[in-house]
């Protein structure tokens, strides 16, 4: 028990910095032809689903929960909620926690639709333009939600994937700061302790 305290209080210590880490930029690599394939296949579109929960009164708590913690960010409960839906139909498209891609967005922008890094990374999940040219379609908008999100997720997938489900080297990857603590501390603190969840999430 006085360690999983510890555990906790040194996320919340981590995540009290969280601020000061910003956003980073993915860093271009080139990938196999098969690999891009795939990336892009993962983009295609689907339309947005109801919440995927086995109960939908657990997905209505979590909606509820989650938009009492966002509502100090976005003070608009419609764009609250949609952004939660978006958050929830793509991170369990893209096989990750939704918990997680909040702490992503938490870190990356600060839950900014507009923000735009240093070296260019656009919208909630800061995700950088090349990646359009890389796996994406000609005039898809990083600036729209569920585009943001789905970019955000497909390439976290991958680096997941990449390290082997190592998520402080993928979120490393994620960030372009593959090496160095802050970042992935930082989003890990988020997801635990500000995103963290103990109902069904799926």
């Amino acid at each position: 028990m006085r360690r999983a305290g510890l555990q906790v209080a040194l996320l919340a210590a981590a995540l009290l910095r969280a601020p000061a880490v910003g956003a980073g930029a993915q860093v271009y690599e080139e990938l196999a032809d098969s690999v891009r394939t795939h990336l892009s296949a993962a983009l295609a579109d689907r339309s947005v689903a109801d919440l995927e929960f086995r109960d939908p009164e657990d997905g209505y708590k979590w909606l509820l929960e989650m938009s009492r913690r966002l509502e100090d960010r976005i003070p608009d409960s419609k764009q609250r909620v949609e952004l939660l839906r978006t958050v929830h139909f793509e991170a369990l498209r893209a096989g990750l926690d939704p918990q997680l891609v909040l702490g992503v967005i938490d870190v990356e922008s600060h839950f900014r639709k507009y923000a735009v890094s240093r070296a260019g990374a656009r919208g909630y999940m800061q995700v950088m333009p090349f990646w359009v040219k890389l796996i994406g379609r000609r005039g898809d908008n990083l600036f729209y939600l569920r585009t943001n999100l789905r970019y955000g997720c497909v390439i976290l997938r991958y680096y997941l994937d990449v390290e082997k489900g190592d998520y402080f080297r993928a979120l490393g990857r994620y960030n372009g700061t593959l090496g160095k603590p802050d970042y992935p501390r930082a989003v890990l603190a988020a997801w635990k302790v500000r995103w963290g969840y103990r109902g069904a999430t799926s």
